[in-house]
């Protein structure tokens, strides 16, 4: 039996290291790479980025499938899509690059990095009064693996930490808000909110002009999880009217950016590449292998994504 890369053998690293990685974690599974699928009826799994299910054919005797792609909203909905489980590729902790990423945000914005940055533009010798991190309120608006890890560093600091998720959460080891009811109460003790949402069609636009308003005046956000978690136009307004300090934009609508877009020259807004985070091929290929072992011992798929919610 088989397991079939599509795109992933192309989008990072390339076909030799992918089969190496596979050669060492799963020696005794065969690889295949699209359009090479060879007889459909041996391949049991799919591992994949943005694949085309328009142009695969039907796999009879899939068990499970793949995803590197942050989101599933691109795929999910096609009518060929396969009815065999969906899994994360993602390190059950939290990715190391992931966490200092967040880390640098929430500290240079903190820190004041970016006042401090315009005024060494102007010549200016300023100085800024000083906040510690017990007086800094850091909010994560989602809270999977790649949130909880920065979280809990950040808390091991000083800061005060907390979550919102979409539903409800027990037994977090920081204080964790849920659902809509519970969304403002969490914005409004956000002096930084982090976003690291799945875009779904009950997240889209989740940062707008209603939501800043929510949060206190001179609040700072950092936008980690897709562009079109953010409303734009609502945000430089909220920047322009001292709504909001600043923002850090490390994802856009549309991507890469628009050199016409506003954002762009925007003094209070920093925007990074998509660059928060690049995962090896053998990362990415040792979760593969953990999720087929445990397929393999009759057990299920380590993070099983609900393709239904999205997440």
């Amino acid at each position: 039996m088989a397991l079939l890369l599509v795109d992933l053998h192309d989008q990072i690293g390339n076909t030799e290291l992918w089969l190496a990685a596979f050669k060492e974690y799963l020696p005794d599974l065969e690889i295949r790479t699209w359009p090479e699928a060879g007889r459909v009826g041996d391949i049991e799994y799919l591992a994949f980025m943005r694949p085309d299910f328009g142009a695969l054919p039907p796999f009879p005797n899939l068990k499970a499938m793949f995803s590197r792609s942050a989101g599933v909203e691109t795929f999910a909905g096609h009518p060929k899509f396969p009815k065999a489980p969906l899994g994360k590729v993602e390190p059950p902790g939290g990715d190391p690059m992931m966490t200092e990423y967040v880390l640098m945000h929430v500290l240079r914005l903190h820190r004041e990095l970016p006042a401090y940055h315009a005024a060494q533009a102007r010549r200016e010798w300023l100085k800024s009064p000083i906040k510690r991190p017990e007086q800094r309120r850091v909010g994560f608006l989602g809270f999977g693996v790649m949130a909880k890890a920065p979280a809990l560093v950040l808390r091991s600091l000083g800061f005060q930490v907390s979550g919102w998720t979409r539903s409800a959460r027990t037994e977090e080891e920081v204080p964790i808000f849920s659902g809509a009811d519970q969304l403002e109460r969490f914005l409004a003790q956000c002096d930084i909110a982090v976003c690291l949402l799945p875009l779904t069609p009950q997240t889209e636009g989740i940062l707008c002009a209603r939501t800043f308003a929510m949060m206190p005046k001179g609040a700072m956000i950092v936008n980690l999880g897709r562009g079109k978690h953010v409303v734009d136009a609502d945000l430089i307004a909220a920047l322009d009217n001292g709504q909001l300090a600043h923002a850090a934009l490390d994802v856009t609508a549309p991507e890469p950016l628009p050199a016409s877009s506003p954002l762009w020259e925007h003094p209070k807004v920093t925007i990074m590449p998509h660059v928060a985070r690049r995962p090896t091929v053998g990362q990415i290929v040792e979760q593969i292998a953990a999720n087929v072992r445990s397929i393999r011992a009759g057990g299920k798929l380590l993070q099983e994504i609900d393709v239904a919610r999205g997440y």
